[in-house]
């Protein structure tokens, strides 16, 4: 009997739906012992977010999900967004392909973003041989597509092993083009229509006993799902569109072609795109009011790798309520975590195709996001 492929691998296991069951342990499968933990990051994203760099930090982190997914032809493989980088899994047979991808993304990223980019690609085994795992499951926020999930400690392990240079990938010559197809960044940012947007970011503390780790995750996500003074940052309609598009800069780095030549057919592409969505134009099977509801609907607001991550639009009153019970469980030496408050959240999508359902959304703080709650986190620690 032939091994399974990567992508048979990650298919075959059950999508679960409801974000709450997010902490049971029989929903993660052990991911086989040849494959590979990708990982990304930007250098000094502090500093760059300190210089208000938001977006281009956001559009880094979702290229590498971008480039990897078209080195493998649009393989399904299980990924997860950063905010300032992001982690993925592939099995020994797209080894190759994601380790020129990651390459060709860093320098992508110092050529046309001006940021320094850290990539690895870390062995399974090796995560294993220091006493942590990869385990993936596949949360599946509407009936569009899934989002994978990591637990186990192996992500943070493989993260923290690429920041003192292990596992280093250099970064391909200069002038490499990673394929970008499908990544763009049009959408307007989404003010907070309840007060404020919120990033949270939550880990183990160590040494935290896993069962009380998990009660303090289900509390959260309890407390967040049942209040209505809490909801998804994206608006009920999609976010806004606008022509000239807000990230049409950053669309036009990421396409190919001489620089002119790169413009006139962004430029052409966006027009045609925000005319067919201002007036609502269904062409070639495509639905303006289905590709905003499948937007919504598959928005990454939420999600686990090895730590709670969410953007939320909260009203102050509930961040505190989150802040004090956070606060509390950190004192008990159960969890760290950082929090930031911001006015808005933005979005970077990724859609390889867009009369497919699976198009993929990625969403953060607009003034500052995941990046800077994890700089919160770190002073806490400190």
């Amino acid at each position: 009997m032939s091994k399974p492929s990567a992508a048979d691998y990650y298919a075959s296991i059950p999508v679960f739906r409801g974000f709450s069951r997010l902490m049971d342990p029989e929903l993660y499968k052990p991911l086989p012992d040849d494959w590979l933990i990708g990982t990304a990051d930007i250098v000094e994203s502090t500093k760059a977010i300190a210089d208000k760099r938001y977006k281009a930090v956001n559009m880094a982190g979702a290229a590498i999900i971008a480039a990897v997914t078209n080195a493998l032809e649009g393989r399904e493989f299980p990924f997860v967004f950063g905010g300032d980088g992001a982690s993925f899994a592939v099995g020994p047979d797209d080894a190759a392909a994601a380790r020129d991808a990651l390459a060709a993304t860093a320098r992508w990223v110092s050529d046309d973003l001006g940021l320094a980019m850290r990539v690895a690609l870390v062995p399974v085994s090796a995560i294993r041989a220091q006493g942590h795992d990869v385990r993936v499951a596949r949360y599946g926020p509407s009936a569009n597509l899934s989002y994978a999930m990591f637990a186990g400690g192996g992500l943070g392990w493989a993260e923290a092993a690429m920041k003192r240079g292990e596992f280093a990938i250099p970064p391909a010559p200069s002038g490499t083009q990673p394929d970008l197809s499908g990544l763009s960044c049009r959408f307007e940012e989404m003010p907070s229509a309840r007060g404020l947007i919120l990033s949270v970011l939550v880990l183990p503390a160590a040494g935290a006993e896993p069962q009380a780790y998990r009660s303090v995750i289900e509390d959260i996500i309890t407390l967040t799902e049942r209040s209505p003074e809490a909801g998804r940052p994206v608006p009920p309609g999609g976010p806004a569109l606008q022509w000239p598009p807000q990230g049409l800069d950053y669309e036009v780095r990421a396409s190919r072609g001489p620089g002119v030549v790169r413009w006139a057919r962004v430029l052409g592409r966006t027009l045609f795109v925000y005319a067919i969505m201002r007036f609502g134009i269904s062409i070639g099977g495509f639905v303006p009011d289905l590709y905003r509801q499948q937007v919504v609907e598959n928005s990454d607001f939420r999600k686990y790798d090895d730590a709670l991550r969410m953007i939320l639009d909260c009203t102050e009153e509930l961040a505190k309520e989150l802040e004090r019970r956070l606060s509390a469980a950190a004192s008990g030496g159960i969890v760290r975590y950082g929090l930031h408050r911001q006015a808005s959240a933005m979005m970077t999508c990724f859609t390889p195709s867009a009369i497919r359902p699976d198009h993929v959304h990625f969403i953060d703080g607009a003034q500052g996001g995941y990046a800077s709650a994890a700089t919160a986190l770190k002073t806490a620690v400190a």
